[in-house]
């Protein structure tokens, strides 16, 4: 697929998605809203991806929304006409936002976030639909919203609890506080930190190949489970498990997972 401000890149069974407007700082414009969703769509339909790793091209993740869309939207809303039918487009936009970047969330395989430098603002929102996060130690993370007058609206304040838990989420909220990677690590944002981008990548690269020699049915399914878990209480999450593995258990991937343990040899997996 061709792109305007994302580029795709596939590596076997790993593929890497890249915010792709360097110059200025992957920024997230009004075309990289509607790019998201459209690029998730894609990599859903390529059997072959059992991973994927989003980054940024260049030095940074992202520096957040692109403030030509929040001026855009201020003067559709403030300018001539019905106040009614401008605050009726607002609230269309912003659902269509979480909805690129609910997309994300929702590609069926797992996604690593790879950070260095900025991730600010609508990038903390998208690091949050991710599986996994790593970052370079110097990274720098913001909930910059409150600074800007706005409202988190596309998935912080809804996702970010689950992993760092709700009293950091809200005194990152309220307070915009600009912190590193040391600290997301601390707090359990990200999963391990890393001294430069090229190792950081390299680690992400050996945890994708890692994650993609397993079972991609399996790994597939603990996405979907890890998911429904967080949404829904300990009865409820049991009981679809329940029936997943009675759906999904018995397979080929199983018989082929323990035969090559018996056999002391690596899986081989259809994808």
């Amino acid at each position: 697929m061709d792109f305007t401000t994302l580029k795709i890149e596939l590596d076997g069974p790993v593929a890497r998605l890249l915010l792709n407007r360097p110059d200025k700082a992957n920024a997230m414009s009004e075309a990289m809203w509607q790019e998201l969703p459209q690029a998730a769509a894609w990599i859903n339909t390529q059997k072959q991806v059992r991973v994927v790793i989003l980054a940024g091209a260049g030095k940074h993740f992202t520096a957040g929304i692109d403030l030509q869309v929040l001026s855009g939207l201020s003067q559709k809303v403030l300018g001539p006409g019905c106040p009614a039918r401008a605050r009726e487009f607002l609230r269309e936009w912003i659902i269509g936002a979480q909805a690129s970047l609910s997309a994300i969330e929702s590609i069926r395989v797992p996604v690593i976030a790879a950070i260095q430098g900025a991730c600010v603002g609508a990038g903390v929102d998208l690091i949050s639909a991710c599986d996994l996060r790593y970052a370079t130690v110097d990274a720098r993370f913001c909930i910059k919203e409150v600074d800007l007058a706005v409202v988190a609206d596309v998935g912080t304040v809804q996702r970010l609890r689950h992993v760092i838990g709700y009293a950091r989420t809200a005194e990152l909220t309220y307070t915009a506080e600009t912190f590193n990677g040391a600290k997301a690590e601390v707090i359990g944002l990200v999963s391990a930190t890393y001294a430069s981008g090229e190792a950081l990548m390299a680690a992400v690269d050996a945890l994708a190949k890692d994650l993609a020699a397993k079972s991609p049915i399996t790994v597939r399914g603990v996405k979907q489970n890890l998911l429904y878990s967080r949404d829904h209480t300990v009865a409820e999450g049991l009981e679809y498990a329940a029936g997943w593995n009675a759906a999904m258990l018995i397979s080929d991937d199983i018989r082929e997972a323990v035969s090559a343990f018996l056999g002391k040899r690596q899986a081989q997996f259809e994808d």
